[in-house]
């Protein structure tokens, strides 16, 4: 047996990307407990060899290694606090890996929890949407102590290939913040420069063959600019979850009194087609603001 064999990981949240990323640590060998909400999205994996647990608070306690990839700041309070959650029934020694794109502050009263315990933990959001998740190449953005980024390194290797520490406690959560800023103008721009290409009656894919290799390249042109040709607005990442993390970036930005108008009308726009019905598309639906 590989010693790595020997380290139980646990993951809470299987939803466009943690299925993907869990499915990577089962294939790498390592005895895997998993829960989602709805159960049946855990059953591939556990077909495939992981056992599913009850509660957050069950796969904590069965494991060595936590990973969580939920939603949103809420459910991320939801199942590590409490009588019966992830902190509470972790056991010492344990590592508990918060991957969800959360708050800075949340991040680090987790840490604080957790060291109670006598756990470690690591806010570890990423970036790379449902082709990074399924392809294992993740950037991953890790906030939190050396020796648990150290101890926790291998895991992560199997999910990402851009593995930094930022920092302490939270790091991870700025870092991520900051990507966010850069897409919600990126896509933005994206969408405003095809939407001129189709107004004035130039063929898109022509159009992405010539700017998507010259200084406005990049994945969201290249890969999302792509869809919003074909009209594919399936997600990679839901808009929803989109207006979260610049909510989360807002505000942040309003605590340290930094003005960032080009995120505000951003998540305005996304507010706008949020209302409309369309939380649940990916952000390349942001192009339906322009077409209209």
């Amino acid at each position: 047996m590989n010693v790595h064999n020997k380290v139980r990981v646990g993951f809470v949240g299987l939803g466009i990307m943690g299925r993907s990323m869990a499915g990577h640590i089962l294939n790498a060998g390592y005895p895997l407990n998993v829960y989602n909400r709805s159960r049946a999205k855990a059953d591939e994996l556990v077909a495939r060899g992981a056992v599913w647990c009850g509660t957050p608070g069950d796969v904590a306690a069965a494991s060595d290694i936590v990973i969580t990839m939920v939603g949103f700041p809420h459910d991320v309070e939801e199942i590590y606090f409490g009588d019966k959650g992830i902190v509470a029934r972790a056991t010492p020694g344990a590592i508990l890996i918060d991957m969800t794109t959360s708050s800075p502050m949340l991040a680090q009263r987790i840490e604080a929890e957790a060291a109670k315990k006598g756990c470690g933990a690591l806010d570890a959001p990423v970036s790379g949407g449902e082709m990074g998740a399924s392809d294992a190449k993740l950037a991953i953005m890790v906030g939190g102590e050396q020796a648990a980024f150290d101890a926790a390194l291998p895991i992560l290797q199997k999910m990402g290939t851009n593995i930094v520490l930022q920092g302490g406690p939270g790091a991870g959560q700025h870092t991520k913040m900051c990507n966010q800023i850069v897409i919600a103008s990126t896509i933005m721009g994206v969408c405003e420069g095809l939407a001129y290409g189709r107004r004035v009656g130039l063929d898109l894919d022509t159009v992405l063959q010539s700017i998507g290799g010259g200084a406005a390249s990049g994945f969201q042109l290249n890969v999302l600019g792509a869809r919003i040709i074909k009209g594919d607005f399936a997600p990679g990442f839901f808009i929803e979850h989109f207006i979260k993390d610049l909510g989360i970036a807002l505000a942040e930005a309003a605590r340290m009194q930094l003005d960032l108008p080009a995120l505000a009308l951003a998540e305005k726009l996304y507010q706008r087609l949020a209302e409309q019905g369309y939380g649940r598309n990916g952000t390349q639906a942001l192009f339906k603001y322009y077409e209209k």
